[in-house]
This record gives C-alpha cells, structure tokens and sequence, in this order.
C-alpha cells in the first residue's frame, strides 16, 4: 500500500444483509461527510454463502432510509481469503465471527487485522452487535444505532492518520488492534 491508496476496511457477519451491510454505508457515509471519502473504501461481506448477489434484507435498507443512509444498491458478498490481501482492516461484528475470520487468517500479518466493531464503543455493554434478522424493525433501529456510535468511534481512531500523507498504522482499539 502506498500512501496514495485509500485505507481499505471490510465489515463482516453472517450473511451479509442485515448488519454489515449496515456498517459499510454508514462508515463510508461517515468518511464522505469528513471530507475523506476518497482515502477511505468500505466494503462487506458475510462468513456464509447463503445471501450472495441478493440485496439486503428490506428491514436493513428501511432502518437505513429512516436515517438517511441508501442501502439500496447492496448486494451481498462472501469473505473469502482473498478479502484478508483485499483490505487492510477486517471488522467483525460479533465474537463468532471474530473466531471464524481469526480461524481462517493464515499468518500472524492476517490474524492482525481483524477487530471488533464495538470494540470502538467502550461504552457498549457487550461486544457483539445483536442480529436482527429474527427481529421486528425496531431491533434493526437499535442495531443500526449501535454500528453508528461503534463507527464514529472507528473513523476516530483512524482520522489522524487519514488526514496526513501516509498509511494509517499502529491505531488501536479496546480489544484487539488495528493493522
């Protein structure tokens, strides 16, 4: 990575249409209105291959919209372990996934580059951002509201080092660490 490439975050859970996809939109959304939407790319993908290609669960895109985030072009992906060379920081959105993607780094450079979101929420009383999917609307509100405070959080950690002319190293979170 040059220090002319975009800092490269994935956000990962399941299936990839409920809270992942939550966290992509809001993180870039977040980067763009800080003026650094250009040195920042935010993707996601899910553990599983269930939802690939299909768009995220309408409950998502409607909590999205409610804030004023478009969920509406997503289309769900699979993490894969070219995802770990793809990105320079993998988000996991609860401790299960934080152990599946753990599991599949295959060297300490991999294993390195994977956190949890809420992580960057000390006040958050549990690591794991619930999934909603056998939720009403209401629980995909509070998740989202969740990953928008977890994110912020993320972003500031990462935003001195956006705002200057190198890579952004050595930042690091509540649990774990940032590449």
């Amino acid at each position: 990575m040059t220090s002319e490439d975009p800092f490269r975050v994935i956000f990962v859970c399941t299936g990839n249409i409920c809270r992942s996809p939550m966290a992509e939109i809001v993180f870039r959304d977040l980067a763009a209105r800080q003026g650094l939407g250009s040195r920042i790319v935010s993707r996601s993908a899910g553990t599983g291959d269930w939802h690939v290609g299909e768009r995220a669960d309408h409950r998502t895109i409607d909590a999205l919209a409610r804030r004023d985030y478009d969920g509406s072009q997503h289309r769900a992906k699979q993490f894969t372990y070219a995802s770990f060379a793809e990105n320079d920081l993998v988000v996991a959105l609860d401790r299960t996934h934080e152990r599946v993607l753990r599991e599949w780094a295959r060297d300490e450079d991999e294993d390195g580059k994977v956190t949890l979101l809420l992580a960057f929420d000390p006040a958050a009383p549990s690591l794991d951002v619930p999934d909603p999917y056998y939720a009403g609307p209401e629980m995909f509100d509070s998740v989202l509201g969740m990953i928008e405070t977890a994110t912020r959080g993320l972003f500031r950690q990462l935003e001195p080092a956006l705002r200057q002319p190198r890579s952004p190293r050595g930042i690091g979170a509540r649990s774990g660490g940032l590449p």
